[in-house]
């Protein structure tokens, strides 16, 4: 199947210079500088070692200004070095002249890494701006002339749109990275033509995400079935007409400002697809670092409610087993603390030792993967807000500017 844009398998890089826009954005120890995680570099390591020989530009940001891990790319370079198994220079500029010079100068093999594109306001200032008011900016008149090709690596950035993300589109060959590329394939087999029964288990804190995401897959017949366990769950118990205790509408008041909103479209979503949205049956309250269960029947909660209890893991844990597609984003509770990890592991060994094609994202999801060494999960995608809007149906900027971009320049290819 034709895809709407560009992927590197259309375009000729060999011997060229491309410039990548990559997404090493990474979580960062503000003491001592050190990467703590190593998922997305390893990730775009494997894009780099899949491309043909070509002089390579790569363009990444690290966090935002203002923020403590707002830093340069220069240890950057150094993991991404590691990870490659090639020399990756770090280049303390971006469209000066000292980053000029150094892709003047370099041959066919080279790697360079250009600096943080944060630092420059232009990359924080026009996000948002129309393509051709990006086109306009420095960043993207200086490096398009010395450039010959763009390609967009950046899944995780999908859903933003700036100068380094889609302001070279309009001005050279764009087009999708390896890592893009493999992201996209895997939510178009969930999104297009899931194999049924097709299955989304949304947890965690960001309700209002989770909430779009489960209006729009069963809004669009994506999914048959959702699964909500985390502050989502007790939304739709609250919903529902269950009183959740002072202590825990309290903290959803304190956590979401829009709790009450948030109610009503949970509302709408139950009212609309009825049997079709399930909420834990039995919960794990905090009483004094201990877990004890409490059921529907028992509510109110005298306790905060911090895990999903054991008839919720057996059935929801059942239901995994019979289905044959799943999207799955967030923990079942707070899992960072050993008494209360108990729902999250165990609901994600259940997706692991399924048969459904399986697609999980999410720094928090991610990390839990790793760490059990969930190793039968299909796809776990480097994406967190750039998966939650694609799931959401929302556009996303970076693929209409590759569309873009290859109706532009298809006759040139």
């Amino acid at each position: 199947m034709e895809r709407p844009f560009f992927t590197i398998s259309d375009l000729n890089l060999d011997g060229k210079c491309v410039l990548m826009r990559i997404d090493i954005n990474s979580p960062i120890n503000p003491d001592t500088g050190e990467i703590l995680s190593m998922k997305r570099i390893d990730e775009h390591a494997r894009s780099i070692r899949s491309l043909p020989p070509c002089k390579l530009v790569l363009l990444a940001h690290q966090s935002r200004p203002g923020k403590k891990d707002f830093t340069t790319l220069r240890e950057h370079a150094r993991a991404l070095s590691q990870a490659v198994d090639r020399d990756v220079r770090y280049v303390d500029d971006l469209f000066g002249s000292t980053a000029l010079k150094a892709i003047g100068e370099m041959k066919i093999g080279d790697i360079i890494l250009l600096e943080n594109t944060r630092l420059y306001s232009e990359d924080v200032s026009l996000g948002d701006a129309l393509f051709e008011t990006q086109e306009k900016s420095h960043i993207v008149r200086v490096l398009s002339e010395v450039v010959d090709v763009f390609i967009n690596d950046a899944f995780s950035a999908l859903h933003r749109s700036q100068p380094s993300l889609t302001g070279f589109c309009g001005l050279v060959p764009s087009g999708a990275g390896p890592l893009m590329e493999r992201e996209l394939n895997a939510l178009s087999k969930v999104m297009d033509n899931p194999e049924r029964p097709c299955m989304a288990i949304l947890g965690g804190l960001k309700v209002d995400d989770s909430i779009g995401v489960a209006e729009n897959l069963l809004g669009n017949g994506v999914c048959d079935t959702i699964l909500t366990t985390g502050v989502v769950g007790s939304l739709f118990q609250w919903a529902d007409g269950y009183d959740l205790g002072t202590v825990n509408v309290n903290f959803i008041r304190q956590e979401l400002k829009s709790a009450d909103s948030l109610v009503e479209r949970c509302k709408k979503i139950l009212k609309g697809h009825p049997g079709k949205v399930f909420y834990p049956s039995d919960m794990a309250m905090n009483v004094d670092g201990q877990r004890e269960r409490i059921t529907l029947a028992q509510l109110p909660a005298k306790a905060p409610i911090y895990d999903i209890s054991i008839d919720t893991i057996v059935k929801y844990s059942m239901m995994i087993q019979g289905s044959r597609t799943i999207i799955a984003n967030g923990p079942a509770g707070v899992f960072e603390l050993e008494e209360f990890k108990e729902g999250t592991l165990e609901i994600f060994r259940a997706i692991n030792d399924s048969t459904a094609f399986s697609v999980m994202g999410g720094g928090e999801t991610n990390a839990i993967v790793k760490q059990e060494k969930l190793n039968n999960i299909d796809h776990v995608s480097t994406g967190g807000g750039a998966l939650i809007n694609y799931l959401s149906g929302k556009e996303m900027p970076v693929i209409t500017a590759l569309k873009n971009s290859k109706e532009l320049f298809r006759d040139e290819i």
